[in-house]
C-alpha cells in the first residue's frame, strides 16, 4: 500500500514537472512569435521610410574635377566685349556678390568665374536646381573662400532676368573628393546648390543645399 502511494506521488511529480515545462515552452514560443512579428513589422516600416526618402531625395552625380584648389597670382584675361553674364549670386551674411556666367559660355569656368554645371537649371525653372561650384582656399579665384561661415537658415540670393530669387539653406554636408558630388535635395522644391572644397580639409568638399522661399 505504501509503495502505491509513493509511486502515485512520483507520477504526480513527473506530471507536474512535465506540465510546467510544457507551459514554459509555450510561453517561450509565444514570446518568440511576438518578437518575430515585431522584427518583421519594424523591417517593413523601415523599408517604407527608405522608399519615401528615395522619393524625396535623389542622388545626382555632379562632375567636380574642375574645382580642385589651385593658387595663381595673375588672373587670366577675360574678353570684356563678350556679354556672357546672366545674373548675380549674392550671400548677405558673408558680404558676397558676384556675377554668374551663362553655362554655355566659354567663360563658365572655375579658373575665371563661378562655375554653373551643365545639368543645372536656371532659377525660373520650377522644381529645378541651380548648381554652382567655386574655389575656396586663397588666391584670386577663391570666390567661395568664406562659404564655411554659412549655417542652416542663412540666405542666398540669385538675380536673374530682372527678378531676385531668395533661397534659405536647409542642408550642409561633406563628401570625399572622388570627381563627382552626390546632391541630396527635395525634388518637390526649387533649389540652389553651392559646392566648394572644405575649409582645412583637402580631402572633402562641402555641399550647401538651399530652397527657394520667395521671388522679388
Amino acid at each position: 500500500m505504501q509503495r502505491n502511494e509513493e509511486y502515485n506521488k512520483k507520477v504526480s511529480s513527473i506530471i507536474l514537472i512535465t506540465s510546467t515545462l510544457i507551459s514554459i515552452g509555450l510561453l517561450l514560443l509565444s514570446y518568440n512569435y511576438v518578437q518575430a512579428k515585431k522584427i518583421v513589422a519594424y523591417e517593413y516600416m523601415n523599408e517604407k521610410l527608405k522608399e519615401k526618402e528615395q522619393e524625396i531625395e535623389k542622388e545626382v552625380e555632379v562632375e567636380t574635377k574642375k574645382i580642385e584648389i589651385e593658387e595663381e597670382k595673375t588672373p587670366p584675361a577675360i574678353n570684356e566685349n563678350i556679354d556672357y553674364k546672366v545674373g548675380y549670386l549674392e550671400i548677405p551674411k558673408i558680404g558676397f556678390r558676384k556675377e554668374l556666367v551663362d553655362k554655355d559660355s566659354e567663360e563658365n569656368n572655375v579658373e575665371k568665374n563661378l562655375f554653373i554645371t551643365n545639368n543645372s537649371n536656371y532659377p525660373d525653372v520650377e522644381k529645378g536646381n541651380l548648381i554652382i561650384a567655386g574655389h575656396s582656399g586663397t588666391g584670386y579665384k577663391a570666390f567661395f573662400k568664406n562659404l564655411y561661415k554659412l549655417q542652416k537658415d542663412d540666405i542666398a540670393k540669385v538675380e536673374y532676368k530682372g527678378k531676385t530669387y531668395i533661397y534659405k539653406i536647409v542642408k550642409i554636408y561633406e563628401q570625399r573628393k572622388k570627381g563627382t558630388v552626390a546632391i541630396y535635395r527635395d525634388y518637390e522644391k526649387t533649389t540652389l546648390t553651392l559646392i566648394t572644397c572644405t575649409k582645412d580639409n583637402d580631402q572633402t568638399q562641402t555641399i550647401y543645399i538651399s530652397e527657394l522661399i520667395s521671388i522679388e
